[in-house]
């Protein structure tokens, strides 16, 4: 029986176990993978660097630090959460475990379509968020692979920086611009081509677009799944937290980008200790009624 087990192994997850166990919570982390963080070429917006390193890195870091402290990780997925007589429940495929308390800071997915050369370029013109790389594109010509709010929002970071940004819809309808510099295509893409950098997409005419960078922007929370099966409130693909990170369920809380806002590590960084620390809180009640 641990104390805490936290679903995901993030800034947001890893942040909250550190309050745990140094709290001398028995803590547990569980995660499948670094998510959109993991894929990051350089982060240098976030306190304390003394230079830019790369997502994976970070991650890390972060997860060594936890472990020096005597945080249990471990890599499997959670398919499913039960939550009876205030006993948490987590089903993995090879493992149950149980909890007083659970955190939920599984991030959110974007994903990833299945077009040629998408992973090759990862890092190298393939980005998964604006805010944190539209920086490194300063007046250059890039693309939004999306269609719907979360591509217009990522459009909208990136105007501001960039000479001109086109949707790809990937032959799926168009969405309308809130922009008239705002370019769509609704081509299906065959492929991404380049030599060190992503230097042109291919559409299945055999046209082509000229471009510096493209934004991956189909994001679906892999949070949700997890919490509709449990029962807390969902609300527009964001779990629904109180000021202390709380669901509507006892002793569950969540962190991160699964709550919704900023998709920064700045922001996963801070809900992860008020999410940590209320857990302590929690913990600790318990053990005295």
């Amino acid at each position: 029986m641990y104390d805490v087990v936290i679903i995901g192994k993030g800034p947001a997850g890893i942040q909250a176990s550190l309050y745990t166990r140094r709290a001398g919570l028995k803590t547990l982390v569980i995660g499948s993978g670094g998510g959109s963080l993991e894929k990051a070429e350089k982060i240098e917006n976030y306190y304390g660097l003394g230079k830019p390193i790369s997502g994976k890195e970070l991650l890390e870091n972060g997860i060594s630090q936890a472990k020096r402290i005597g945080v249990e990780v471990v890599s499997e997925e959670i398919f499913s959460v039960e939550y009876e007589n205030g006993i948490f429940n987590l089903h993995t495929s090879m493992n149950k475990y149980s909890s007083k308390a659970v955190i939920i800071a599984t991030g959110t997915n974007r994903k990833s379509p299945n077009i040629k050369g998408i992973t090759e370029f990862e890092g190298r013109g393939v980005s998964y968020c604006a805010v944190c790389d539209a920086f490194f594109y300063k007046n250059k010509n890039v693309a939004v692979l999306g269609n719907g709010a979360y591509a217009l929002s990522e459009v909208d970071e990136l105007l501001p920086v960039t000479n001109s940004v086109v949707i790809l819809t990937n032959g799926k309808e168009e969405v309308l611009p809130r922009n008239d510099n705002i370019k769509c295509n609704t081509k299906e893409i065959t492929e991404f081509r380049g030599s060190d950098k992503i230097e042109k997409v291919v559409f299945n005419d055999k046209s082509e677009l000229k471009v510096d960078g493209v934004f991956i922007a189909e994001g679906i929370a892999t949070s949700l799944d997890l919490a509709r099966k449990i029962g807390i409130n969902v609300e527009n693909n964001k779990i629904i937290v109180n000021e202390n990170m709380e669901t509507s369920i006892p002793g569950l809380y969540a962190a991160g980008d699964c709550t919704g806002g900023l998709l920064q590590v700045s922001k996963a960084v801070y809900e992860g200790t008020k999410a940590g620390l209320s857990a302590i809180g929690y913990v600790r009640s318990k053990v005295t009624v």
